[in-house]
């Protein structure tokens, strides 16, 4: 006589709706906060502090310090929201180009513009690489640079540029992330009513002509009608 066979099942814990809720209102608080601090900070300035933030947000300091721990931690969770924002606007705008260099100043014109929303944001969020955005700005830079390697690549081709290789572009990307950035971060602590400050659209052009020509290019600027 064959005896039945017994299947057992590990138990399986119950999924407890209200540790789900609670963890969703936890979730959806937090945006909030990085929201309100954020337009906080945007009003303030960057050198806001955490009792700055808080009074502006009509919530008490001690609720910021729960969610985020310091100010640093806070700076870290905005840096994620307003990078990725940045990051999203860049990548589109170079992918929406055919041109390579057409496709860089649309790169570099994005990144201006972001920026030059909230130069206090900016400057918040990117203050302290160390311990604020730098995970997203990693992440950021990197794509950037796989991203102009390439552009910069099908240009040189395009233009059948004479020893041109992938080689040659080996260290260019991280060049002209770096002038991208230091040029944009001095253009935002330029007052917008000096008459001399370019708006972003001339000062993305500037740039990109002198990441594909150099400096020469101040010339080949000034020659054209």
């Amino acid at each position: 006589m064959n005896s039945a066979t017994t299947t057992t099942y590990p138990y399986s814990r119950p999924v407890d709706g209200r540790s789900s809720r609670w963890e969703e209102h936890r979730a959806q608080r937090r945006l909030e906060l990085i929201a309100s601090a954020r337009k906080a900070v945007h009003r303030i300035g960057p050198s806001a502090s955490m009792e700055d933030i808080a009074a502006a947000s009509h919530t008490s300091k001690s609720v910021f310090y729960r969610y985020f721990g310091d100010k640093d931690g806070l700076r870290h969770s905005m840096g994620e929201v307003v990078i990725n924002q940045l990051r999203e606007a860049v990548i589109e705008a170079g992918e929406s180009k055919d041109s390579p260099d057409e496709a860089l100043f649309s790169m570099v014109h994005a990144y201006l513009a972001q920026a030059e929303r909230s130069p206090n944001t900016y400057e918040f969020v990117t203050a302290n690489l160390e311990t604020g955005a730098s995970g997203a700005l990693a992440h950021f830079f990197n794509e950037l640079t796989v991203m102009m390697r390439e552009r910069m690549a099908d240009y040189l081709r395009v233009n059948r540029t004479q020893n041109a290789s992938m080689e040659s572009l080996k260290y260019w990307p991280d060049g002209a992330l770096g002038m991208i950035r230091s040029v944009g971060e001095s253009w935002l602590r330029v007052s917008p009513h000096d008459p001399a400050r370019p708006n972003a659209t001339e000062l993305a052009r500037q740039v990109t002509a002198w990441l594909v020509y150099g400096i020469s290019s101040v010339h080949r600027t000034a020659r054209q009608p």
